[in-house]
C-alpha cells in the first residue's frame, strides 16, 4: 500500500490500522537517513534526535492519514521536514555577525552557536538499501561543517528547498507537495538559496568533489597534529597549518585567523597562565562530518585519569589543515568516546 516493490503493504496497512511494531519497524528504517535530514535542517545533532523522534510521534498520531500516495518514506519525510519548520518557527535564530578582533584582515565568520559536529559512524549506512533508487546519499559535500554552516544563513523555507531539491534530488513536483506550495515557488525559493549558499561557502568548497576515503597523506598529517598536540607543541602544530588557516569554537564566540594567530593561542592555552599548563595530553582519532577529527583528553597534575577536553574537527586541503572547528566534549558519547581514558 503505497510502498511498491518492497513487498510491505501488508505491514503498512498494519501499522495505518494501530499495530504499533508495525509501525515501528517501518519508521526505524529510516531513522538515520531522517536524522541526517533533521540535521542538516538545523546544524545541531542533539536537535536532530529530538526532531527524528518528534517525527515518529507525529507518524504514529497521524497514521490514519497515509493514504499510500507516496511511499511511506515520502510521507515521513514530510512530517519531519514539517517538524523541523515549526521548530524553526518557535525557536528562530540566525548566523550573528562578529567582531572584526585580530584577524590579519580576514573577514570574521559569523558565529553560530548551536552547530555541532555528526559522528561518521551514525552516517553508514542511511538508508534501506540500494532497492530504493532515490536513497539519501550522504557525501563530504552535503555533510561538512563548512556545508551546513552555510545552509543556517539560509530562511528555513530556502533551506527545506535547497535540501530537498540539491541535496537529496526531489523533482521539484515532490517537493512542492511536501512543501504545500506551487513548483515556481520552489524554484524561485531555490534560486534565491542557491544565490545565498555561494556567498557563504569558502571559496575551495564552489566546487564540490565526492567523498574519498581518508589518504595516507591525511592520516599521517593527523597523526602529526596528535604528536604535536601530545607534546603540548604549538611550534610543531604551526606546521602543519595552512597560511589562511582558521579556528572556531562554537558555542563559544572566539575565533582566530591565519597560522600565526592559532599558533599563538595554542602557545597560550599550553602556557604557564593556562589551567591546561603541565597537563600531559591524550589523543584519539576520530571522523566527523566526512571530516577527520581528534578526541583531546588531558590529565592535570594529581589527577589519576585523563579527562574528555575537546573535540577538534579538520578540514584538510593540499595537504595542510585550512579549518579547524573546536567542540566542548558534552556529544563524546555519540562518537563512542569514554568520558576518561586510564
Amino acid at each position: 500500500m503505497g510502498e511498491a516493490g518492497t513487498g510491505d503493504e501488508a505491514l503498512v496497512a498494519a501499522a495505518r490500522a494501530g499495530d504499533e511494531p508495525a509501525f515501528t519497524e517501518l519508521a526505524e528504517r529510516h531513522r538515520r537517513e531522517l536524522r541526517v535530514h533533521c540535521y542538516r535542517m538545523l546544524g545541531s545533532f542533539e536537535e536532530s534526535e529530538d526532531l527524528v523522534q518528534e517525527t515518529f510521534l507525529r507518524a504514529w498520531r497521524g497514521r490514519e492519514t497515509f493514504q499510500g500516495r507516496s511511499t511511506f518514506r515520502a510521507w515521513l519525510y514530510k512530517i519531519a521536514t514539517n517538524a523541523c519548520l515549526d521548530f524553526l518557527d518557535r525557536r528562530p535564530r540566525h548566523p550573528q555577525p562578529r567582531e572584526a578582533g585580530d584577524s590579519h584582515g580576514a573577514s570574521p565568520p559569523a558565529e553560530i552557536g548551536w552547530l555541532q559536529p555528526y559522528p561518521d559512524r551514525l552516517l553508514e549506512p542511511v538508508a534501506p538499501g540500494d532497492a530504493e533508487p532515490d536513497a539519501a546519499v550522504v557525501g563530504r559535500e552535503t555533510i561538512e561543517l563548512a556545508f551546513l554552516a552555510a545552509l543556517q544563513h539560509l530562511p528555513p523555507g530556502q533551506r527545506a528547498a535547497l535540501v530537498l531539491r540539491d541535496v537529496l534530488g526531489w523533482p521539484a513536483k515532490e517537493t512542492a507537495d511536501l512543501l504545500e506550495t506551487s513548483v515556481d515557488s520552489v524554484k524561485s525559493a531555490l534560486r534565491r538559496a542557491r544565490s545565498t549558499l555561494r556567498t557563504h561557502l569558502p571559496e575551495r568548497r564552489l566546487e564540490w568533489t565526492p567523498s574519498t576515503a581518508p589518504t595516507a597523506r591525511e592520516r599521517e598529517l593527523v597523526r602529526r597534529l596528535m604528536d604535536a598536540h601530545e607534546r603540548a607543541d604549538a611550534s610543531a602544530l604551526a606546521e602543519l597549518l595552512s597560511e589562511d588557516v582558521r579556528m572556531t569554537m562554537p558555542p563559544l564566540p572566539f575565533w582566530f585567523s591565519g597560522r600565526e594567530a592559532v599558533a599563538a593561542f595554542a602557545a597560550q592555552a599550553f602556557g604557564p597562565d593556562s589551567p591546561l599548563h603541565r597537563g600531559r595530553w591524550r589523543s584519539v582519532p576520530v571522523r566527523a562530518n566526512r571530516q577527520p577529527a581528534m578526541a583531546g583528553y588531558v590529565r592535570l597534575p594529581g589527577d589519576s585519569a585523563y579527562r574528555a577536553q575537546v573535540l577538534n574537527v579538520l578540514r584538510i586541503e593540499d595537504g595542510s589543515i585550512v579549518e579547524i572547528t573546536v567542540f566542548e566534549p558534552r556529544l563524546f558519547p555519540a562518537f563512542e568516546l569514554p568520558p576518561t581514558l586510564s
